[in-house]
């Protein structure tokens, strides 16, 4: 299905809108959760689509992950993605983890560099 300009601008204008709030609520509950950014290619959307939370150190995502808050975080991508009328199954697949440490240590904190390497391999 091919989006037109204006419908692609659209979706990434809820998106923005939408995940902003997520990211807001998840700063307030989640210790060393520091932003998110999403990711996708409209010629593959949604199913290309990737939400991806960001944390300051690796100790705070690991105690997050092991703490069982990537639920919390799949909870908040699912229902902005559902106020941005975009919808994806399961959410847990379009949904990563990362942190500021493993970036500046692996691409000298260059993000787009990073979530470029990231991305999943399309096919």
């Amino acid at each position: 299905m091919s989006l037109s300009k204006r419908d692609q601008a659209r979706i990434e204008r809820c998106l923005i809108v939408t995940l902003t709030e997520a990211c807001e609520t998840a700063k307030a509950e989640i210790p060393g959760f520091s932003w998110l950014t999403h990711d996708l290619d409209y010629e593959q959307f949604p199913s290309s689509l990737r939400v991806v939370w960001v944390f300051d150190t690796q100790a705070h995502q690991d105690r997050a992950l092991a703490a069982g808050q990537d639920a919390r975080m799949v909870e908040l991508t699912a229902m902005a993605l559902r106020e941005a009328d975009v919808l994806v199954s399961p959410v847990a697949a379009h949904v990563q983890f990362d942190c500021e440490e493993q970036c500046q240590r692996s691409h000298g904190g260059n993000w787009q560099q990073r979530l470029a390497r990231k991305r999943p391999a399309r096919g």
